[in-house]
């Protein structure tokens, strides 16, 4: 449908774009992001496997490779389901990070990065649509219980069929 076709490459064109900012000023976003990390990781001692990178330019370089990946994949209609999801499990900490408007002490800025923050809300729901989107096809919920149904139904008669061949 040409609605998908160009709704998804304009969904995907701010997580693209972001990456690549990202890419070309890792220090600087790493900086930004690096009191949240540091307060994430101390709230999940213990619970985050030590295989997990702490560094904050490390994790906003696979941060910006996932958005980039992945909004090219949206973009292009490739897996856009899964594509939806792994932005959207990129853009709540980029939004937790760099949003924190709650402590912001001066109302120009504070209103800034409230604004920024709906903004992303509002790009989250856009990939939960993007994510539901079946394409017009059945999803795959409807098609197991499809299935299961019919499995039944042919369980069923063969039961029938069985127990009048037993009572003969």
């Amino acid at each position: 449908m040409i609605l998908r076709r160009v709704a998804r490459p304009l969904l995907a064109a701010i997580f693209i774009s972001g990456g690549i900012g990202a890419l070309r000023d890792t220090q600087g976003h790493a900086k930004a992001a690096e009191p949240f990390l540091t307060q994430s990781f101390d709230k999940l001692e213990g619970v985050v496997p030590e295989s997990v990178p702490r560094d904050p330019a490390t994790l906003v370089r696979i941060d910006a490779a996932v958005k980039v990946g992945a909004g090219v994949a949206l973009a292009a209609g490739k897996a856009p389901r899964l594509a939806s999801l792994l932005l959207l499990g990129s853009l709540v900490p980029t939004t937790l990070a760099a949003h924190r408007f709650w402590e912001i002490n001066e109302p120009a800025e504070r209103q800034q990065q409230q604004i920024q923050f709906i903004k992303n809300a509002g790009l989250a729901g856009g990939l939960l649509l993007a994510a539901a989107d079946t394409a017009g096809k059945p999803s795959l919920g409807w098609r197991a219980k499809r299935a299961a149904s019919k499995t039944e139904k042919r369980a069923e008669k063969l039961a029938k069929k069985a127990e009048k061949a037993i009572t003969k």
